[in-house]
């Protein structure tokens, strides 16, 4: 009895944490998407937004593409592997563990969503 109320608890979280991600990603990559047809398209954008910057170059598919691309792999791995979720266990409860992933992901897509308003502020 308890596997299976252990199962449903995991299901109910794991839906409502897959549908969140996917809301998360479809809003990244629609933000970068329309930032990149406004972005000046560059091969170091890092100067244009911060002229004190002296590091690595940093094109501009990159600086706008990475985080979505990374929220989309975290998407489909966390909805295509749902059963090895559910057996994997690093913490005893799933609500604590389902907030450390939410909140890197929440991390992820603010970022993602950061470099996409500063892309378009530079171009404005």
């Amino acid at each position: 009895m308890t596997a299976d109320k252990d199962a449903g608890h995991f299901s109910r979280l794991h839906e409502v944490f897959t549908f969140h991600l996917g809301v998360a990603v479809t809003l990244s990559w629609l933000t970068s998407l329309y930032a990149a047809t406004y972005a000046p398209w560059v091969r170091n954008i890092r100067p244009l937004i911060d002229p004190s910057y002296a590091g690595q170059a940093e094109s501009t598919w990159s600086f706008l593409f990475a985080f979505p691309v990374v929220l989309s792999v975290a998407w489909v791995m966390s909805f295509s592997g749902r059963e090895i979720l559910r057996h994997v266990k690093m913490l005893k409860n799933q609500k604590v563990e389902f907030g450390i992933a939410a909140a890197v992901a929440f991390a992820l897509f603010y970022l993602s969503i950061d470099r996409a308003v500063a892309a378009l502020l530079i171009a404005s």
